[in-house]
């Protein structure tokens, strides 16, 4: 059974392998535990004591959020944990004037799917 929580104080460190697969240069655990203690907004999907999946926003906390990550272990994908993840994590910034993420273009379906609009952005990533 999944479970979802907002607070971040019970993850730790160990809970957090297993992430970032295929990343060129995969955060730390301490830097994305960091990362997530430091989110305006956070949802966090258990699976008994294991972190089965992450989304996490960043903001001003007053008209704008920026959602950064979505991350759902391999071993758990394909089970709705993303989809319903997303959808707890806008209903966190609902109050919002507006809230944004930049995705790949093949993950753009699943983010239209619940709502969001494609828009016209640009970034830097350092994969170095």
């Amino acid at each position: 059974m999944i479970t979802y929580d907002t607070d971040v104080s019970a993850v730790t460190e160990e809970n957090l392998a297993g992430f970032f697969v295929g990343w060129p240069s995969p955060p730390s655990p301490a830097r994305h535990l960091a990362a997530l203690r430091g989110s305006y907004r956070v949802v966090v999907a258990w699976s008994g004591d294991t972190v089965a999946g992450f989304v996490n926003m960043i903001g001003d906390g007053v008209l704008t959020g920026f959602v950064p990550w979505l991350e759902v272990r391999p071993e758990f994908q394909g089970r709705g944990i993303g989809t319903e993840l997303v959808r707890r994590i806008l209903a966190e910034g609902a109050h919002l004037y507006s809230v944004d993420l930049v995705c790949d273009d093949e993950l753009r379906p699943f983010y239209e799917r619940l709502g969001m609009t494609a828009l016209t952005g640009m970034g830097v990533r350092n994969r170095h």
